[in-house]
């Protein structure tokens, strides 16, 4: 029944209610009557016990005949009238009462009574019976008058606890239906009252901010449905706040990150600049040279803080792509190009094999597989040593474009073929170099080719040196 809508519910709660009543009091109107009729003529009289026994009486009457005027039949005539049921009156020919159980005169006149004789009328309730009391020789010396009603009589004083339990017996249909609808009602209230007391207890533990509880209540209709929204919200709410705090936490990271990498280059940017204007007779070549370095490690904290703008632009912006088509093939010489005007100062040779149909256009979106080759091919040039090698190859397949940039350099270790993907995460030996490196590239890498539809998996080839491979789908216009 708990899965039943709730108007559901409340309809077979009344049918219920209602039912039972019926059938209890059909059940009590059935035993007590069979109650009543085993105390029949025992402890209740029925209402013609009394006028069924007039014949029995009037027979009494003519057998005592005169002598009960002068009261000496009077015993016989109680014991034929058998109680107090049945008032009684002694009338002598003119009518006047000469004693008896009814006090109250009948008739007014001989000649009203004379006309009731042997006749049954009705007054104020009662009916009242005249027998004539006859003499031996056929004259009318009296009368007597036996009164009754048509209701059950209780001899013996039996009436008041008889009576009581009549009257509870016909009430009784308004007892059950009182007493069932609270025994009913209870029930239907504590079926609504449990999940609403979860909720309330839920609401309470999102107020102090515990979100470890759970609604242990399912069914189908409208509370079950609350509680399930309510059981969603607190998931969703439980994941805002996770996200919130990994967000938070991000961001901390984030400002450790950069003023970490940023403490080397600004402290030689500091130290130079302070030599530039302590020493007025610098020469020019040395002003030059210090000139440089104080270039370079601008740019390269320029560099950083760029790279992490970018990142947060990317978790804000949608991801919403700006496709273009391209040829591969001559989308990835340019860039092979610019990558050997940066390997020249380290002599790093930069080749590149295509296989497949390069020449043909395709739609992606050149900004960011730009941005995932020069993060990947600047990671390639960091570890390189001088005189080394990084190799660069596409392959165009049916449905997606893979790119892979393999290296001479010492390889990624096991620590970095688990984390080197993750936000922040920096090598030993990136920490140790002091290039200030922020962690981000590979990352960013990741993010970009998740947005094409690829992806991005590292590892070390055989020769030792490292390999990053990503890819990203061919899309439609």
């Amino acid at each position: 029944m708990e899965d039943r809508p709730l108007v559901t519910q409340f309809r077979l709660t009344f049918i219920r209610i209602i039912t039972i009543s019926i059938l209890a009091t059909a059940a009590t109107y059935f035993f007590t009557a069979i109650l009543f009729n085993s105390l029949e003529y025992r402890r209740i009289y029925p209402a013609n016990y009394y006028e069924n026994r007039i014949p029995e009486v009037e027979r009494c009457i003519r057998k005592e005949n005169t002598r009960l005027l002068s009261g000496e039949g009077e015993k016989g005539l109680k014991t034929a009238v058998g109680g107090e049921g049945m008032p009684y009156q002694v009338l002598d020919s003119k009518g006047n009462v000469l004693y008896g159980t009814n006090k109250e005169k009948i008739f007014s006149s001989k000649r009203q009574l004379y006309s009731s004789l042997n006749k049954t009328l009705r007054k104020q309730g009662h009916y009242i019976y005249t027998v004539p009391v006859i003499d031996d020789n056929g004259n009318i010396r009296g009368a007597v008058t036996l009164s009754y009603q048509l209701k059950p009589t209780y001899p013996n004083g039996n009436g008041g606890w008889i009576k009581a339990i009549s009257i509870t017996v016909l009430v009784s249909p308004f007892f059950y239906i009182i007493g069932f609808t609270y025994i009913f009602s209870k029930s239907f209230a504590e079926n609504i009252n449990k999940p609403l007391t979860m909720l309330t207890e839920a609401s309470r533990k999102i107020k102090q901010r515990d979100l470890d509880f759970d609604i242990d209540y399912h069914s189908n209709n409208e509370l079950g449905r609350l509680c399930s929204a309510f059981r969603e919200m607190k998931d969703e709410l439980a994941r805002s706040l996770s996200t919130q705090w990994k967000m938070e936490q991000e961001r901390v990271e984030m400002v450790e990150a950069l003023a970490h990498d940023l403490k080397s280059p600004l402290s030689v940017i500091r130290i130079y600049s302070e030599a530039l204007l302590d020493n007025d007779a610098i020469s020019d070549e040395k002003r030059d040279r210090y000139l440089a370095v104080v270039k370079e490690n601008a740019e390269r904290s320029s560099f950083l803080v760029q790279q992490m703008q970018y990142t947060s632009d990317q978790e804000r912006q949608d991801t919403r792509l700006i496709l273009t088509e391209i040829k591969p093939g001559e989308f990835l010489r340019k860039k092979v190009h610019e990558y050997e005007d940066q390997a020249k100062p380290k002599n790093i040779k930069i080749t590149l094999q295509t296989q497949g149909d390069v020449k043909n256009s395709l739609i992606v979106d050149a900004s960011r597989l730009g941005r995932i080759l020069d993060n990947i091919v600047s990671n390639s040039l960091e570890y390189t040593p001088s005189d080394g090698r990084i190799d660069i190859s596409l392959e165009v397949k049916e449905n997606e474009a893979v790119y892979k940039i393999c290296d001479t350099g010492c390889g990624f270790s096991k620590k970095d073929l688990d984390k080197a993907l993750s936000r922040f995460y920096r090598g030993d030996q990136s920490r140790t170099s002091g290039g200030g490196h922020s962690g981000l590239g590979l990352y960013i890498a990741r993010q970009l080719a998740g947005q094409l539809g690829g992806y991005v998996k590292i590892y070390n080839i055989p020769s030792g040196g490292a390999c990053v491979e990503f890819s990203h789908k061919k899309f439609n216009v």
